[in-house]
C-alpha cells in the first residue's frame, strides 16, 4: 500500500503539526495538504498543491487541513480534487482521521486548549519542531491568521519538557520551539509564566539537549529572562527572527502593531551588544495601504539599522474581511517594486555578513542530502565530503568562501 504524503505549507508550526498528523494517518493511501493562509499567494499555492497531488496520486484520498482550510472550508470542499476538509483543531485529534465526514471543521474561536502532541520523531528532518503555543489574541489589520488558529493558548511546561526529552532520546540534537505568537506564551497557564521561564526550564531539565532555537518573536514581548538566555546561554542558538513588519511609525500604527521603529532598533542594539554573533532575521511587508515613498524608505532603512541578514520580504496582499483591505491601496506595481528593493537591500546585508564568516569554524547541523546544513546563526553551509555524515549530526566546518547566499567550507 502507498505511504501517506504530508505536504506542509507555510510556517514551522505547520511542520510540527504535520509530524503529528503523520503519526495519526498510519499507512493509508492519502495525501494531506496542511495549508497556509498568510497571503493570497499562500492560498493559491495551497490550491496548486492540491491539484498537483491529484495528478500525482490519482487513487489517493486528498485531505485538506490547515489555516486556509479553516478560514474557507466550503471553498476547498468544493474543489473536485478534494475528498475531505479537516479543521485546524480537529487535525490533531485521532478521531478526525478515523471519521468519514467530508467536512469536519469546528469553531476555532471556541478552542481553549492545545491538542495532544503525539509525534515522537521527525523522520528525515534534522531538527525537531515543538509546538508550545497556538493562536493569537492580537488583531493586526492585515492578518487573517487568528481566524485560522483561534485565540492564544499555551502548552504546559511539563508536556513540552517530556516531548523534548523524547525527541532528544530519539537522536535529535536541535529543537525549535514554535507557535503562532510565540512570545505570548503563558498568561493562560497557572502562574502566568513568560516564554523566558519556559526556555529556562527546558534547558535546566533537559541538559542533554545540545541546541535550542526559537521561531519568530515579537520584539516588544522579549522578557528580561528570555533576553538573558538569548545572549548568555551557549545552547541557545545565536539567531533571532523578529516580527517587525515595517519600519515607519505611522504604518506600524495602521497595522495595529505594538512597537515603534525606535523600539525595534533598540532591541537589536541590546542583543548585538550582549552577544555580537547574534544574526537578526525579520519579516517586512512592502506596500502596505497608505504607504508613501518616505514611509517605505523608513522600512528600507530598517534593514541596515537592525542589521537584518535573514530578511523575509512580502509584498502586501489584501485579505478579505481585514481592516487593511478597506484602506487606500498602494498600486500592485509599486508594491512589487518596493518588495524588490527590500530584497535587494537584504541580499546586500546578507552578503556582507556571510563574507565576515569566512575563516571561522562553524558547528553545522547536517541536513539533507548530508553535505549541507545550517550553522548556529542559521547561515546555510555546504561542503564536499568523501563520506557524508548522517542527517542530524553536528559537523565542524571551516568556512572557506561564499557562493551566492550560502557559505562553502571543508571539514575542520
Amino acid at each position: 500500500m502507498a505511504e501517506p504524503d504530508i505536504i506542509s505549507l507555510g510556517c514551522r508550526l505547520n511542520i510540527a503539526e504535520s509530524e503529528t498528523i503523520r503519526s495519526l494517518v498510519g499507512g493509508r493511501d492519502m495525501v494531506v495538504v496542511n495549508s497556509c493562509a498568510v497571503t493570497n499567494g499562500a492560498v493559491r499555492e495551497t490550491r496548486t498543491a492540491i491539484r498537483r497531488a491529484r495528478r500525482d496520486r490519482p487513487g489517493a484520498e486528498i485531505v485538506v487541513t490547515g489555516c486556509a482550510a479553516q478560514i474557507d472550508p466550503h471553498g476547498f470542499a468544493a474543489m473536485p480534487e478534494v475528498d475531505r476538509v479537516i479543521g485546524n483543531a480537529e487535525k490533531l485529534l485521532p478521531a478526525a482521521w478515523q471519521a468519514e465526514d467530508a467536512l469536519l471543521v469546528g469553531d476555532i474561536m471556541q478552542v481553549r486548549k492545545t491538542a495532544p502532541h503525539l509525534a515522537v520523531a521527525f523522520g528525515a528532518h534534522a531538527r525537531a519542531f515543538v509546538e508550545v503555543q497556538n493562536g493569537c489574541d492580537h488583531r493586526c489589520t492585515f492578518c487573517t491568521i487568528p481566524f485560522g488558529r483561534g485565540n492564544s493558548r499555551s502548552v504546559p511546561a511539563g508536556g513540552v519538557i517530556d516531548r523534548i526529552r523524547t525527541l532528544v532520546a530519539s537522536g535529535h540534537r536541535e529543537v525549535v520551539l514554535t507557535g503562532v505568537d510565540l512570545t505570548s506564551y503563558g498568561p493562560d497557564l497557572p502562574g502566568a509564566p513568560r516564554l523566558g521561564a519556559l526556555v529556562e526550564r527546558i534547558l535546566r531539565h533537559v541538559p542533554e539537549l545540545e541546541r535550542l532555537r526559537l521561531s519568530s518573536l515579537d520584539s516588544i514581548e522579549i522578557d528580561d529572562q528570555l533576553f538573558e538566555l538569548l545572549t548568555g546561554e551557549p545552547r541557545m542558538m545565536p539567531h533571532v527572527h523578529l516580527s517587525l513588519q515595517a519600519g515607519d511609525d505611522m504604518i506600524l500604527k495602521r497595522m495595529k502593531r505594538r512597537h515603534s521603529r525606535a523600539e525595534s532598533v533598540r532591541v537589536v542594539e541590546r542583543l548585538k551588544a550582549a552577544r555580537p554573533e547574534i544574526a537578526i532575521g525579520a519579516d517586512l511587508i512592502a506596500g502596505f495601504p497608505t504607504e508613501t515613498e518616505a514611509m517605505f524608505r523608513n522600512t528600507l532603512g530598517l534593514i541596515d539599522d537592525c542589521d537584518i541578514v535573514h530578511a523575509h520580504i512580502f509584498p502586501y496582499s489584501p485579505r478579505d474581511a481585514t481592516p487593511a483591505a478597506r484602506m487606500p491601496q498602494v498600486e500592485p506595481e509599486i508594491r512589487k517594486r518596493r518588495a524588490a528593493l527590500l530584497r535587494q537591500a537584504g541580499v546586500a546585508r546578507r552578503t556582507a555578513w556571510l563574507s565576515s564568516l569566512v575563516g571561522t569554524t562553524q558547528a553545522v547541523l547536517v541536513e539533507r542530502p548530508g553535505d549541507r546544513g545550517h550553522a548556529p546563526a542559521f547561515a546555510e553551509l555546504r561542503w564536499p565530503l568523501p563520506e557524508r555524515p548522517h542527517i542530524g549530526a553536528v559537523q565542524s566546518i571551516l568556512v572557506t568562501g561564499t557562493a551566492g547566499s550560502i557559505l562553502t567550507g571543508t571539514p575542520a
